[in-house]
């Protein structure tokens, strides 16, 4: 009895602990931002004829007025600048490009995170530094894959166990739409054209055929418009209802494809009178993962022709953003999304 009350009076005990310290850190995290705000730490930015940092809640260091500077050969100069960073937890300068490595070995023997402002690994992105001791170098990380191992195998058993399911399902829409196709004007149920796929590797992409046959855009220079005299009748009905999709679901057992994703785009595609890749550089981002059967933009209502410049921004930028937050949860969202939306009045 005593032992077993001891135990219970132990695991009670360290229960009330836990909830002490995480109230007593609570608190802590509060009275702390209170007095010094958000960031509790001494950050010091050393301007020395760098871009200028907006940064809240730091000290500022102008080495002209000062009189710094990084002078390896100088004792005296490098004791006042370590008088000046005595209390700094961190340093951060901005100076000209040919004076970054000078700073960055006085930064070195300072005792502090020192760190160096550079416009160049702004402007190509970086996301970090990797030293490779196998070659003695250091590279710059400027990108990474957007899902690990484990969030690549849920996305494929998902695309594979769902796009085989709607496989059953659709095959009597599609062997009707074959036949209907092909009494309208006799010409090929399929239509093939090279989209731009992950890791922007073209691949062909499967449709219904909805234009006259010798009228195809194989490029995509032209997007469909509502009155497009290209379009067959049965063509339109198809367009209307997404169903010149499905073929697509080949694609997406293929793995060209995936349920969710960036829409792929022809490369021949244009807003307003500007390729694609030429209204933003960012384009060529959106294919780091398999693009998709439906997308968070399409859901969002950004569909059809792309007569403006602002009609593949936005989507773009949707686009960018599903990448960056992806979940398995969201895209079953968005494929629940989208049975609301097959049938829309930007499909021409």
């Amino acid at each position: 009895m005593n032992a077993q009350f001891s135990r219970v009076g132990f695991l009670i005990g360290m229960a009330i602990f836990a909830v002490f310290l995480t109230l007593l850190r609570a608190y802590a995290i509060r009275m702390v931002r209170r007095r010094w705000g958000q960031n509790p730490l001494n950050v010091l930015i050393v301007d020395d004829g760098g871009p200028p940092i907006d940064l809240a809640q730091c000290h500022h260091l102008d080495t002209t007025k000062a009189g710094l500077r990084p002078a390896l050969d100088d004792p005296h100069a490098l004791d006042l600048f370590a008088r000046c960073v005595r209390n700094m937890d961190e340093v951060i300068v901005s100076c000209a490009p040919e004076r970054r490595v000078a700073w960055a070995m006085v930064l070195k023997g300072c005792g502090v995170q020192g760190e160096v402002l550079s416009d160049f690994m702004q402007e190509v992105g970086a996301l970090g530094v990797t030293r490779r001791e196998e070659i003695g170098m250091t590279t710059l990380l400027v990108s990474t894959g957007p899902l690990g191992l484990r969030a690549r195998a849920m996305k494929r058993s998902l695309d594979i166990g769902a796009s085989l399911l709607a496989l059953l399902l659709i095959l009597p829409v599609l062997a009707l739409a074959a036949i209907a196709i092909k009494l309208d004007d006799g010409g090929p149920v399929l239509f093939r054209q090279q989209r731009v796929g992950r890791r922007n590797q073209l691949f062909s992409i499967y449709k219904l055929r909805t234009m006259k046959a010798e009228r195809s855009d194989v490029r995509g220079n032209r997007s469909a418009s509502r009155d497009d005299d290209r379009i067959t009748h049965i063509g339109r009905f198809l367009r209307r209802t997404s169903i010149d999709e499905l073929p697509q679901i080949f694609n997406v057992l293929k793995g060209d494809m995936s349920l969710v994703g960036p829409r792929p785009h022809a490369i021949g595609s244009l807003a307003g009178d500007k390729l694609f890749w030429e209204v933003d550089r960012r384009y060529w981002h959106r294919h780091t993962l398999r693009p998709g059967l439906t997308g968070l933009a399409q859901v969002r209502g950004f569909r059809g022709a792309t007569d403006r410049e602002a009609d593949l921004t936005s989507r773009l930028q949707a686009d960018l953003e599903y990448i960056s937050g992806w979940t398995i949860w969201r895209d079953l969202r968005i494929l629940a999304a989208t049975t609301q939306v097959l049938i829309h009045d930007r499909a021409f």
